[in-house]
């Protein structure tokens, strides 16, 4: 009688070693510590989206995805972080839309002023198609992915030289605006003399009285700490910034289906959190800024609607008239 011998090591086994060894490799692989840009630090609204983000990528993909923070602009500023991300040289980050219309025109929407009243309109937009279809034209044009529609909050005027409650009131006062044309028209149709200046320069300026104005939202006044070269703050509400949670396209590409939909939730889930997290600093640091000694003045705003109606025209072509209707109508 043959004895058949065993294989010292069967097929099946052979099988499940070899798909053992392809998991674990690809265990191996999906590991990954992705680097984050922030303009502002850890106890900013954007630090706390972030955390949040953080927390959720990690839960989600049991410990295989993890974000590092980087505070302050400490991987360069704005524009260079989204040529960065762009490039793939930059994993992920926040900024602002600013420097976003230099590359793709629709964005200068969220340069014209009152197109938003609350941040209700503000989130029901950027929530709905339109801002996919931005987020899509970011993609094509910037070669970045758009992972939640964060915000940096509305911005306000201070300056050194009166409350405004009226338009009126803006006349003679030199006004640093951001490096934008939009911004120039916008505060030149207010009465003020406007003039672009580099961020790096504006604290300097204000202190000179080269300056004697400028705007921000309110974590970046009081971060910046303006009110020491600033004695009137102006809820004057005239912009709305947003700031994006981005990834370089090629990195996110890189990720299986199954981790871009863990990075893609991750941010829907830390989105509500920044952008309570931004409304309840701007209520508080409104108080705070009043302790420290700035007037706080909350003018009526239907007269800065109107005399900025111009620019909204002007600019509504370039930016695209659809949009900027869809924008302003937009029901919420």
């Amino acid at each position: 009688m043959r004895h058949f011998h065993p294989l010292p090591f069967s097929l099946t086994a052979l099988t499940a070693a070899v798909g053992l060894g392809l998991s674990a490799t690809a265990l191996a692989q999906q590991e990954r510590t992705i680097d984050v840009s922030l303009p502002l630090g850890p106890e900013s609204q954007q630090g706390i989206g972030i955390l949040k983000f953080g927390e959720e990528l990690e839960r989600l993909s049991d410990g295989r995805l993890t974000v590092e923070p980087h505070y302050d602009n400490a991987l360069g500023a704005e524009r260079e972080v989204i040529e960065g991300m762009g490039l793939g040289i930059i994993d992920a980050g926040i900024a602002s839309t600013g420097p976003m219309g230099g590359f793709v025109d629709e964005f200068l929407l969220f340069d014209l002023p009152y197109i938003f009243e609350d941040h209700e309109h503000a989130y029901g937009f950027l929530d709905s198609e339109h801002g996919e279809q931005l987020a899509q034209l970011a993609e094509e044009q910037m070669n970045v992915k758009f992972l939640a529609w964060m915000e940096n909050g509305f911005r306000h005027n201070t300056n050194s030289v009166r409350p405004l409650e009226h338009p009126s009131d803006l006349d003679g006062i030199n006004h640093r605006t951001q490096e934008s044309r939009v911004q120039v028209d916008t505060w030149e149709a207010l009465g003020a003399n406007a003039t672009p200046m580099a961020w790096t320069e504006v604290y300097t300026a204000l202190q000179q009285g080269v300056m004697d104005s400028q705007e921000n939202p309110l974590a970046t006044i009081y971060d910046v700490n303006f009110y020491e070269v600033q004695d009137y703050l102006n809820i004057t509400q005239h912009v709305y910034s947003p700031a994006p949670l981005m990834m370089s396209l090629n990195l996110f590409n890189s990720f299986s289906e199954e981790d871009q939909q863990i990075i893609l939730e991750a941010a829907q889930i830390a989105l509500p959190v920044q952008r309570e997290a931004s409304q309840e600093l701007e209520q508080r640091y409104k108080g705070e800024l009043a302790e420290l000694g700035m007037t706080v003045t909350e003018p009526d705003l239907a007269p800065f609607r109107e005399a900025v109606r111009p620019v909204i025209d002007k600019w509504a072509p370039t930016v695209g008239e659809d949009l900027v209707d869809a924008a302003i109508n937009f029901d919420h």
